[in-house]
């Protein structure tokens, strides 16, 4: 079973990484091919839908970063977890999500639903 901490803090890092290169990379290795990301504002599949989110994400709020709130709830291969966009360290969030991410044996995520708690006005 792998380690659904490890398996979310990655999945923060992608959203946070600005190199394309490398994120595309960290997408192939820790998504299954046919992934799915579903959120109130996109629904893809794939490597590249995924990559095409994360992008848009960066793109729209350039400089802010992903963090996570609280502690992971895992059991099996699920985990919960919330997260705060924040201009730095410990700041307030101006938004605030909670996924749910289902993942292989091996820990490679098969899919990420999403919701917004708390959104930019």
């Amino acid at each position: 079973m792998a380690d659904l901490n490890a398996v979310v803090e990655r999945y923060l890092d992608i959203w946070n990484e600005p190199d394309a290169e490398r994120r595309a990379k960290a997408i192939s290795e820790q998504f299954t091919d046919d992934a799915v990301y579903v959120d109130p504002l996109a629904s893809v599949a794939g490597h590249d839908g995924m990559g095409a989110v994360v992008q848009g994400a960066q793109e729209q709020f350039a400089g802010l970063r992903f963090e996570l709130l609280g502690e992971v709830d895992a059991h099996h291969n699920i985990a919960r977890f919330r997260w705060g966009l924040v201009a730095q360290a410990g700041a307030e969030p101006i938004a605030i999500g909670f996924d749910v991410a289902v993942t292989t044996e091996d820990g490679r995520i098969q899919g990420v639903y999403g919701f917004l708690d708390k959104v930019p006005g």
